[in-house]
């Protein structure tokens, strides 16, 4: 059963995505500075060091992300459909 940290974290993701689109879409930031933002966060959490149990997680999030990435969401990018 999702905990509150599960809403929270589910929560930021949407917020953080919604003000990428939109300043994509007003023009702020072109897709490649948002792709780079996110490729940074992956990286960030993929070089994450500390206990096994925080190493884990942090590379379950730049996984997260990267999937994000690939999926084009961010950015609008229409998906391929292979």
């Amino acid at each position: 059963m999702p905990d509150q940290r599960d809403y929270s974290g589910m929560a930021a993701l949407s917020i953080c995505e919604a003000l990428l689109l939109a300043m994509n879409d007003h023009k702020i930031l072109p897709e490649q500075e948002i792709l780079g933002v996110l490729r940074d966060a992956a990286s960030t959490h993929e070089n994450a060091t500390g206990p096994q149990d925080d190493v884990e997680t942090h590379r379950a999030v730049s996984d997260l992300i990267k999937r994000i990435i690939a999926g084009g969401n961010s950015v609008r990018r229409p998906q391929s459909n292979s």
